[in-house]
């Protein structure tokens, strides 16, 4: 993708095509070793990383906003997770059409082996920068993100 931008393009979309490179490159990397470490999906490990966060669970519309999916994406996930015990579903006290989901014991066990797991690829993945870099480009790419909430906020 990289190769695409020419001298003729500006330095920000020269940038813009080297974050996605790397983007991709790191998430096809993190990708496979969930598949072939322990045989699951980067959309499974995210819906038990939201269900990790919120012990007490989530509505099914909460896990499809926070994951930005649909709703039947997560349903597929999760109808998946609750046949392998990692997941079950908790009635909504006073609505008999919505329940919470949430990750059983053996749904936290197996998530924060993954979790330890994934912590150090991304550290790998990171390995060529020094801490210096690290915060550098942290801090850089958080201006980014104000930046592009600031007018994402000013259009709404």
């Amino acid at each position: 993708m990289e190769a695409r931008a020419h001298s003729e393009h500006p330095e920000a979309l020269r940038l813009w095509l080297r974050l996605l490179t790397c983007t991709q490159i790191v998430e096809k990397q993190v990708r496979t070793q969930l598949r072939e470490r322990f045989d699951t999906t980067l959309p499974r490990f995210d819906l038990m990383a939201q269900l990790e966060r919120a012990p007490d669970g989530l509505k099914m519309n909460e896990l499809s906003r926070r994951m930005m999916v649909t709703g039947g994406n997560v349903t597929g996930i999760t109808d998946q997770l609750v046949a392998e015990g990692l997941v079950d579903r908790v009635d909504v006290e006073g609505d008999r059409r919505a329940y919470r989901v949430r990750l059983t014991p053996k749904g936290h066990r197996t998530f924060q082996e993954m979790a330890r797991e994934h912590e150090g690829w991304i550290v790998e993945a990171f390995a060529g920068l020094t801490d210096k870099d690290l915060a550098t480009l942290h801090r850089l790419l958080g201006k980014v993100k104000d930046h592009a909430n600031a007018r994402a906020d000013s259009a709404a």
